[in-house]
């Protein structure tokens, strides 16, 4: 690990002027002459430890005042500030009573230790995960390179990474709280070294590998997410998350769907349904939407959604599995609504 100096910000003024003063303009960049910013530190620290990026200067944003609030209001919806760590989403009884699967995808995420650690704005902001893309060996598209080596037919290892919109990268974001909270068309507000806000969809956060290979979010060098707001539910909507593991239950997630359904009777009226781990982002299934709205929610009308999501997967040479584990969790994940 490389000399690095440290900075206590006491605002996001304060923060913002400190990256200011070098003269990086990338977030990630090799070079002794960048700064990052700090929260919970987890998937920071991991790529200063392994080598993939030298900061000279880490600022802690971890204490600045106002960004550690959860509030909700029947109708302005939630507000949940960016230091907020999962665990205190975890016990708020307005995300569980409003917003289940949101509720169950925090429960899913990590360990209960690692959710005291981890905050929301540095969950749904962290790199994405591949071996190759997280070894300093490995010169891989994303890191500048000439090659994705997952891909390779017979010494890739891709059992675990993406099987829709794979083309140029088959890395898979690793935060599943933000499959549920663009399920609930949840927006992000940032705010840039000039003091300017804005709020962005969640949709339009996450950055395709075909967009900019070299980013996963629009989040800037001089930019820091203030906070993560959900419009209200109506009173007919419910929503449910699924998470698949290979192993334990704080494993990474082989597949995971999140599903917000505003219902008239048995009839789906509109459905939000997202996938995470299927591709290098969150993957709202456009395709599942469509084949469930104006439709009964039952189990011919729910395998139907599944296919339909999944007529767009392209499996790698070692993860067509994922194919039959999404249609099986999408589907049972549309009939819990009921």
């Amino acid at each position: 690990m490389n000399k690095f100096s440290w900075y206590e910000a006491t605002s996001i003024e304060d923060a913002l002027q400190q990256v200011n003063k070098t003269v990086s303009e990338e977030l990630y960049q090799s070079t002794n002459n960048a700064a990052v910013f700090k929260s919970g530190g987890i998937d920071v620290f991991d790529w200063v430890k392994e080598g993939l990026i030298n900061p000279q200067k880490i600022i802690n944003i971890r204490n600045i005042p106002g960004l550690d609030v959860i509030s909700y209001d029947a109708k302005d919806g939630l507000r949940i500030g960016s230091n907020v760590t999962l665990a205190e989403m975890a016990s708020n009884s307005d995300i569980k009573n409003h917003y289940l699967a949101l509720h169950q995808a925090i429960n899913h995420a990590a360990t209960p230790q690692l959710r005291n650690m981890s905050t929301l704005g540095g969950n749904i902001a962290q790199r994405n995960r591949c071996w190759y893309f997280r070894s300093a060996d490995h010169q891989c598209f994303r890191k500048s390179g000439d090659r994705c080596f997952a891909r390779h037919s017979e010494t890739g290892e891709n059992e675990n990474h993406a099987i829709i919109d794979n083309g140029s990268c088959v890395s898979l974001h690793a935060s599943s709280i933000s499959t549920a909270l663009m399920a609930f068309n949840a927006s992000v507000v940032i705010v840039n070294s000039k003091g300017e806000k804005k709020k962005v969809l969640m949709d339009d956060f996450f950055v395709s590998a075909g967009q900019d290979i070299a980013m996963e979010t629009i989040l800037q060098a001089k930019e820091i997410i203030t906070e993560i707001v959900l419009p209200a539910p109506s009173k007919n909507t419910k929503s449910y998350y699924i998470k698949q593991v290979a192993r334990e239950s704080y494993d990474w997630s082989l597949g995971d769907v999140a599903v917000v359904i505003e219902t008239s009777g048995d009839t789906c009226k509109s459905a939000s349904i997202v996938l995470g781990a299927a591709a290098p982002v969150p993957y709202r299934s456009v395709q599942a939407q469509q084949a469930m709205e104006k439709k009964s929610i039952n189990n011919t009308n729910a395998m139907a959604a599944a296919e339909a999501a999944m007529s767009v997967a392209r499996p790698l040479s070692k993860n067509g599995y994922k194919v039959p584990l999404f249609k099986s969790i999408i589907s049972e994940a549309i009939l819990k609504i009921t």
